[in-house]
């Protein structure tokens, strides 16, 4: 929905890369498959590259879309073949490795996320310009890797303070394995990334303290800062 708001689309997508398997970051594969899938002229694989189970994941996806696959199949005249995807799973260590090359060139390393386990940061670079994808991860000598001397980091946050405010022991178990705001500031200063945006912010932002959360990360930062919203566009200064 998303990418259709900025004139994309799902049948756009070429490649999605998967971070890590928590449901939050994996449920809409399935309508992305769907949509990309009946929209499209001819068949056209989608390609999937993530952590190992990735494979699994895909097919047990495409196995749960059966009664809808053959519904569609039934239906248009014109849709004659079955959604199909090519799943690569990576194996990834601290330092980074090229996934794809050419003129997108896209590297992994590992991130910490445990018990979630591998879960995986990537690195995107093109016309000269880096971004570093994160995922969910705490601080680690991987993130680092990624990170170094990008133009731009995105990573999911949490405000510890205002989840140690709420009295939900399942909600405080998310403080051991999420960034902060304070962890992503330290790690793009450290880093020294062009621009950090926050993302998947954890509680979300009661709506007029977005500055909070900024300032927050520009007490430890001195990089240009965004807390994301959708459809944001930024622009990404070329590397020097």
């Amino acid at each position: 929905m998303r990418a259709a708001a900025v004139a994309s689309g799902a049948v756009n997508f070429d490649c999605v890369f998967l971070t890590h398997l928590h449901s939050d970051h994996i449920t809409d594969l399935n309508d992305l498959v769907t949509t990309r899938w009946v929209m499209s002229a001819a068949e056209n694989p989608l390609k999937v590259i993530g952590p190992h189970g990735t494979q699994d994941l895909v097919a047990r996806t495409l196995t749960m879309l059966e009664p809808d696959i053959a519904y569609r199949l039934a239906h248009h005249r014109t849709l004659t073949w079955p959604p199909r995807c090519e799943v690569t799973e990576i194996d990834v260590g601290d330092e980074p490795t090229v996934v794809t090359d050419g003129a997108v060139r896209v590297l992994a390393a590992a991130t910490d996320h445990a018990p979630v386990r591998p879960s995986i940061g990537y690195r995107v670079e093109a016309d000269g310009s880096s971004v570093v994808i994160a995922g969910d991860t705490i601080p680690c000598s991987g993130l680092d890797s990624l990170c170094a001397h990008a133009d731009a980091y995105v990573q999911t946050v949490i405000n510890t303070s205002m989840v140690k405010m709420i009295p939900a022991a399942r909600l405080q178990d998310i403080l051991d394995y999420h960034s902060s705001v304070q962890d992503a500031a330290v790690t793009a200063q450290r880093a020294g990334v062009a621009i950090l945006v926050m993302t998947h912010p954890v509680p979300p932002p009661i709506p007029g303290t977005e500055q909070d959360w900024i300032d927050e990360a520009a007490a430890i930062y001195e990089g240009e800062i965004h807390l994301a919203e959708d459809l944001l566009t930024i622009e990404v200064p070329h590397a020097t």
